[in-house]
Order: structure tokens, then sequence, then C-alpha cells
């Protein structure tokens, strides 16, 4: 298992699972951060497939997210914007779609998910904010 600072500097393209629109919510504002330091961002939202958001097409699931990008690169980190009851079948959807880690924002435990994910080889982060730990390296 990875550090977060591994995790972090070994990523480049992050899947934000619940990225909302709306720019007052959580999630935007971790996803703006995280575009403006570099990162791709993957917006996963079956509310707003077909749109943008932050400049980005939208993806209803992780697979069409993970089916966008060229071949030979892959989601480096799943960040769920979702509650701690929807984490499983999330876990289920990164392994499927080859994401390397997943992620659960500050707030969100689910030790299934965490299981699922860690058995079938993904880095696992839970109760962490990406955008408060980007900020913790400098």
């Amino acid at each position: 298992m990875k550090t977060v600072q591994e995790i972090l500097k070994e990523s480049s393209i992050i899947a934000v699972v619940g990225l909302s629109a709306k720019p007052e919510r959580a999630s935007h504002g971790v996803a703006a951060y995280l575009q403006q330091h570099g990162y791709r961002i993957l917006p996963v939202n079956p509310s707003y497939a077909g749109q943008q958001i932050l400049g980005e097409p939208v993806f209803a699931t992780l697979q069409e997210a993970a089916a966008s990008l060229t071949p030979g690169t892959a989601i480096d980190i799943v960040d769920c914007f979702r509650s701690a009851d929807a984490m499983a079948p999330i876990a289920r959807d990164a392994v499927e779609a080859g994401a390397r880690c997943l992620w659960m924002q500050l707030g969100i435990v689910n030790q299934e998910a965490a299981d699922l994910a860690a058995a079938a080889g993904l880095d696992v982060v839970m109760d962490k904010c990406l955008k408060i730990e980007h900020r913790a390296l400098g």
C-alpha cells in the first residue's frame, strides 16, 4: 500500500465520482483545485452525463470515463464524493475500470469498500480530503 504522498506524486488522472456543477459544492472546489495543479479531471455523475463541468465532459459511469482514455492510460485515483453506503458498488466499479486507487473523501468510511478495492490491488484512502492532502505536500 502506497502512502498518500506517493499516490499524489504518481497520479495524473483523477475520476471525481459525484462531481457537482455547483461551484459552492465541495466536490467542485476540490476538482477545480486539482485541475489547477495539473491533474486531469474526469467528472463522473449520471445527473450531468453528456454535459461539461470544469471544461471536461461528464460521464455517467467510471467505465465510460475509463473507456474515454487513450490506450495505455488509466484512472489513477477514483475520488468519491458519495455517501459511505454507496461506496461498495463504486469500489467494484473502480476495480472493473482498472483504477489504481480508491479515495473516499473526508467523512466517508466504508470498510467493505476498502477491503474490496484492496483485495483487487488498489491503494485505498479513507476519510481524507484530496485537496487538503495535496496542500500539505507543499
